[in-house]
């Protein structure tokens, strides 16, 4: 059986992804990207090749440190990787949005699949992971715990900074007045929701992906009450750069 690999090495978390000739995954692997991206990107394809041989194996490397995969026979970018994933779930036009640890990114696909346009917010962490995680240590709420918090919400709290250090202040202000912290939880994936549905109108069909979609389910709950057409998030959110990578390896030995 012929095997392909995709690693897509972001700027907080490196993601491993092994199919086979039919696109089925048959491993995967995401963990903590670090200061050591060649090593990083080594320890998770092994992991996600759960003891199959690295020899003769195709890779595709993405994301910001794609240059950083010695052993891969190419390196495309996170917005070919991320619409080539998407695709493969959604083969029709469809808008992908991918909440990442440090930037957001909108990717427009026609029916055959082709980027015709793109957007990144790269203005500030604000709306991102990293965001997300900073609210967290300031209000001392664990991660695991935000996406259930915010459920119990009852009362709209608006996060209107652009800036993780403003947006900081914000929440600090709130909390001196009284705002209860299911209330703050949910306010902080409100924000993240409202920053991408800034940077472009959004409509029809909606594909999200990304480590932040993966790990709070609530953010595609707003996404589906605040825009109009479908919103689809895929098996494994996370990995679509990275499968998106490994089909780009699977074309190569056509």
């Amino acid at each position: 059986m012929k095997i392909y690999a995709g690693i897509d090495i972001g700027s907080c978390t490196t993601k491993s992804v092994v199919i086979d000739e039919q696109g089925n995954l048959l491993g995967s692997d995401v963990r903590r990207s670090g200061i050591d991206y060649k090593t990083v990107a080594k320890e998770s394809l092994e992991t996600a090749l759960a003891g199959k041989s690295l020899e003769g194996v195709p890779v595709v490397s993405t994301g910001y440190g794609r240059h950083n995969v010695s052993f891969a026979i190419q390196a495309k970018t996170e917005i070919a990787c991320h619409a080539k994933g998407a695709y493969f779930y959604v083969p029709r036009a469809v808008n992908v949005v991918d909440i990442g640890g440090q930037d957001n990114k909108v990717i427009r696909l026609d029916a055959e699949g082709r980027t015709i346009d793109f957007k990144m917010n790269r203005k500030c962490a604000a709306g991102t992971g990293t965001f997300i995680e900073e609210i967290a240590i300031k209000t001392a709420i664990p991660l695991d715990k935000l996406d259930e918090l915010a459920r119990k919400s009852q009362n709209k709290v608006k996060i209107g900074s652009y800036c993780t250090v403003f947006a900081s202040t914000e929440i600090l202000s709130l909390i001196c007045s009284g705002v209860k912290a299911e209330d703050l939880s949910k306010g902080v994936f409100d924000s993240v929701v409202a920053r991408v549905l800034e940077m472009i109108p959004l409509a029809d069909t909606i594909l999200l992906c990304g480590g932040v979609v993966a790990w709070f389910p609530i953010v595609a709950e707003i996404f589906r009450e605040q825009v109009k057409g479908e919103v689809i998030v895929p098996p494994h959110p996370q990995l679509t750069g990275a499968l998106g990578a490994a089909l780009f390896a699977r074309e190569t030995t056509f």
